[in-house]
C-alpha cells in the first residue's frame, strides 16, 4: 500500500515436519490447534514456518490452508507448504483449466518450489516434528488460541478455570460463586459453563469442505435422533464462500443445519470478530445478575478476551462439527467423550460418537462438490447490482462531510511541515497504561459493540445517534473520533495502574482520579508511554491499534516483547517501540507506572540501538535501565524520523 516496498530482517525459517496421518474422527481444526500450541511454545515471531514431510500427502489443500491461515495466531510472519500434486488436485476441483494447472506445475518445478519427498531434506534454523496420528480432538481457550485442551479433558479444564486466578486460564471465582445460577424468564436456569453462542464462523474453517460437511452431517444425524439445540444457545452459520452454500444444498445439509438453528447469516467476518449481535436481553440480564461465566464455541481463529461477545468470558475455538455438538449439549461441563450429548425421542442416551459422520458419509458428500460450482459462482463474484446501485459522487478528491459519523477527515496530517523536524527526546512522559502479557490488538482496539456510557457512545449520542444505531467499532473505522475513544476500551483490559477495574480505565495524572483511558490521555499535557509485558500486540493486524495509540498521544511503548505486525504498525504511526533487556520487565525494575520517563531518542537514532531510559519517581529517586530500539531497519528509522509512514509518503509525493 502507498507504493512503499515491504522491508524486513532476513527471517529464520523453522521447519515443521509432519509424519503419519490423522485418525478417524480427528479434524483439520484439531490438527491446526495442536500446531498453534507447539509453535507458540517454540516461539516463531518474525520467522517463516515451512511445513513438509511424509504427512503432507494425507492433507488436502484446504487442510493446509487452515494451518497456514493461523500464522498470526502462532506468531509467524508466514506459514507455508511447498507445491505438490495435492495442490494441483485442488486447482482441478476449483475449476482451473488444465493449461493453467500445467503452467503452475512447470513453473514451481523450475523455481524449486515443488515438493518431492525423495529430495534431500532442507536445512532449517530449527526443526519441529508432529506425528499426526497423535493428534486428539480438541478445543482451545478460554482466552487464547494457543491454549489447547483435549476434548476428553474439556469438562475438568473448564471447572478448574472457574476458580483459577484471573488470567489466561482462569476466571477468579470464589467457591461460593460456583453454585450461582439465574432464572431466565420462567423457562430455565442459566449456569456457569452454559454455551450461549455457537457459531460456525472463520476464514478457512468455513471454506474447508472436510469440516464443513462434517458439521452438516453431524446435524443431520442429530436431527434424525430428535436432538435439538438448547434454548439459551445463539447459533449462526457464516459460510466461507457461496460454493459452501452450493455443496450444502447439493447434499441437503442446509436444511439439517437450519433445523438446529444454524441459518446462513451471510458471508464475511461475523461472530469471530464480535459481530454476533446481542444475546437475548433476559440472558444478558441473567449473566449480569450472578456474574456467570458463560461460554461460546466458535470455529474461528481468534478467541481473545472481549472479542466474541462482551458478556462471554469463556470463548473456545473448535472444529465446525464440535460447534454443532456443543450447541446440542449446551454446556462446557459435559465430557462429550464419556457422557451423553443428549437423549433421543425414545429417551435413550445419545453419545457424540453416535452422531459423528463416518468416512463413507463424508466421501459421499464430498463427491457432490464439482468444478462447475466454483466456475459458476466465481464467474460473477464481483457483480452485485445492489452494491452498484449505491449513489456515489464523482470527484477527484473525496468530498468529506463534516456531519458524517462514519467517515471523517482524520487528524493524522495536522501541523505537518514540508520537511521533517528534528527528533526531540521524549521528556517527562507519563504512563497511560501498565499492562501484562499477551495484550492483543483486540485489547488495544476492539472491533465489536460499545456502550452508550463510554467515550465513543457519548460522542455519538451528542450528535443525535440512537444507541440502536451505534453499530460497532469495526463499522466505524473511518471515523477517528470514534476509534481513538475506543482505543484500550476493551471490556477485559486490566490496567495495573487502575487496580480493581476491568475495562478501559486509567489513572488521570492531572486529577489523580481513575477515568476512562481517553479522558486520561486528553487531560495529560505532555507525552505518554505504555508499559507492557511479553507478546504485546498479538492477534489481528488491526491498524487502528497503532493509529489509536498515536492519537492518544502515546510516544513510546516499552514492552518485554512485541508481536511482529503490531510493532511494525507502531513504527508506521511514529510511535517508538522499545523492549526491555532480556530478563528484565517493568516489575523486576520496580516500575509501577507513576514515574515520569525520559527517553533520549534523537536524530542520531539507529536501527536496533540501545537507549538508557530514566524513570523518575514521585520522591525524586530514579531508575535507569537500558532498552533496545525496535526500529529494525534503516527504512523504519526513516519512517520514525518523518513521524510515520503516512508523513513519509506525503513528503515524498510533495517533492
Amino acid at each position: 500500500m502507498l507504493g512503499q516496498p515491504i522491508y524486513m530482517l532476513s527471517p529464520d525459517v523453522v521447519g515443521f515436519r509432519l509424519t503419519g496421518s490423522l485418525n478417524a474422527g480427528v479434524t483439520a481444526t484439531d490438527m491446526t490447534l495442536r500446531i498453534v500450541e507447539m509453535l507458540r511454545e517454540h516461539g516463531v515471531v518474525g520467522k517463516f514456518v515451512e511445513f513438509f514431510g511424509q504427512g503432507m500427502a494425507a492433507l488436502s489443500l484446504p487442510d493446509r490452508a487452515t494451518i497456514a491461515n493461523m500464522a498470526p495466531e502462532y506468531g509467524a510472519t508466514c506459514g507455508f507448504f511447498p507445491v505438490d500434486d495435492n495442490t494441483l488436485s485442488y486447482m482441478r476441483l476449483s475449476g482451473r483449466t488444465e493449461e493453467d494447472i500445467a503452467g503452475v506445475e512447470a513453473y514451481c518445478k523450475a523455481q524449486g518450489l515443488w515438493y518431492d519427498s525423495s529430495d534431500p531434506e532442507k536445512s532449517y534454523t530449527a526443526l519441529l516434528e508432529l506425528d499426526l496420528s497423535t493428534v486428539e480432538p480438541a478445543l482451545a481457550g478460554p482466552k487464547r488460541p494457543q491454549d489447547r485442551v483435549d476434548l476428553s479433558n474439556m469438562a475438568s479444564h473448564f471447572e478448574e478455570s472457574l476458580t483459577h486466578e484471573v488470567g489466561h486460564q482462569g476466571h477468579g471465582l470464589s467457591q461460593a460463586d460456583l453454585s450461582k445460577s439465574s432464572l431466565v424468564g420462567d423457562d430455565y436456569d442459566l449456569n456457569h459453563g452454559d454455551v450461549v453462542i455457537a457459531a460456525i464462523t472463520s476464514c478457512t474453517n468455513t471454506s474447508n469442505p472436510g469440516v464443513m460437511l462434517a458439521a452438516g452431517l453431524l446435524a443431520r444425524n442429530a436431527r434424525k435422533r430428535g436432538l435439538m439445540v438448547k434454548p439459551w444457545v445463539k447459533t449462526s452459520l457464516a459460510p466461507g464462500s457461496r460454493v459452501v452454500t452450493e455443496y450444502y444444498e447439493a447434499n441437503g445439509l442446509d436444511k439439517d443445519l437450519a433445523a438446529l438453528g444454524f441459518n446462513n447469516v451471510g458471508y464475511g467476518c461475523t461472530t469471530c470478530i464480535g459481530n454476533s449481535g446481542p444475546l437475548d436481553s433476559d440472558i444478558e440480564a441473567a449473566i449480569d445478575e450472578s456474574n456467570l461465566i458463560v461460554g461460546s464455541v466458535i470455529s474461528g481463529n481468534r478467541n481473545f478476551e472481549g472479542r466474541v461477545h462482551q458478556k462471554v468470558k469463556a470463548s473456545y475455538l473448535a472444529s465446525p462439527p464440535l460447534v454443532v455438538a456443543y450447541a446440542i449439549a449446551g454446556n462446557l461441563n459435559v465430557d462429550l467423550t464419556t457422557e451423553p450429548i443428549g437423549f433421543d425421542r425414545m429417551g435413550e442416551a445419545v453419545m457424540l460418537s453416535d452422531l459423528w459422520p463416518s468416512d463413507e458419509q463424508l466421501s459421499e458428500a464430498m463427491a457432490k462438490i464439482t468444478p462447475e460450482m466454483f466456475r459458476e459462482r466465481y464467474a460473477t463474484v464481483m457483480q452485485e447490482p445492489r452494491w452498484d446501485s449505491i449513489p456515489s459522487e464523482a470527484s477527484p478528491l473525496y468530498p468529506w462531510q463534516d456531519d458524517s459519523t462514519y467517515i471523517r477527515l482524520p487528524s493524522f496530517f495536522q501541523g505537518l511541515s514540508k520537511e521533517a523536524k528534528p527528533i526531540e527526546s521524549i521528556h517527562g512522559a507519563k504512563v497511560l497504561l501498565k499492562l501484562g502479557d499477551s495484550i492483543t490488538t483486540d485489547h488495544i482496539s476492539p472491533a465489536g459493540a460499545f456502550p452508550a456510557d463510554g467515550p465513543a457512545g457519548k460522542w455519538l449520542t451528542e450528535r443525535g445517534v440512537e444507541q440502536g444505531d451505534f453499530n460497532s467499532f469495526g463499522s466505524r473505522r473511518g471515523n477517528h473520533e470514534i476509534m481513538m475513544r475506543g482505543t484500550f476500551a476493551n471490556v477485559r483490559v486490566r490496567n495495573q495502574m487502575a487496580p480493581g477495574t476491568e475495562g478501559g480505565y486509567a489513572l488521570n495524572h492531572k486529577t489523580g482520579e481513575v477515568s476512562s483511558v481517553f479522558e486520561a490521555a486528553m487531560d495529560n499535557d505532555g507525552p505518554m508511554v505504555v508499559l507492557a509485558g511479553s507478546q504485546y500486540g498479538t492477534g489481528s493486524s488491526r491498524d487502528w491499534a497503532a493509529k489509536g495509540t498515536y492519537l492518544l498521544g502515546v510516544k513510546a511503548v516499552i514492552a518485554t516483547s512485541f508481536e511482529r505486525i503490531h510493532r511494525s504498525n507502531l513504527v508506521g504511526m511514529g510511535v517508538l517501540p522499545l523492549t526491555f533487556k532480556e530478563g528484565q520487565d517493568a516489575d523486576s525494575l520496580g516500575l509501577n507506572g507513576t514515574e515520569s520517563y525520559d527517553i533520549p531518542v534523537t536524530d542520531d537514532v539507529q536501527a536496533l540501538q540501545e537507549l538508557n531510559v530514566i524513570a523518575t519517581k514521585s520522591d525524586g529517586t530514579s531508575v535507569e535501565f537500558t532498552v533496545d530500539v525496535r526500529l529494525d531497519t534503516p527504512v523504519e528509522v526513516d519512517y520514525y524520523r518523518n513521524g510515520g509512514i503516512l508523513h513519509t509518503v506525503l513528503r515524498n509525493l510533495a517533492q
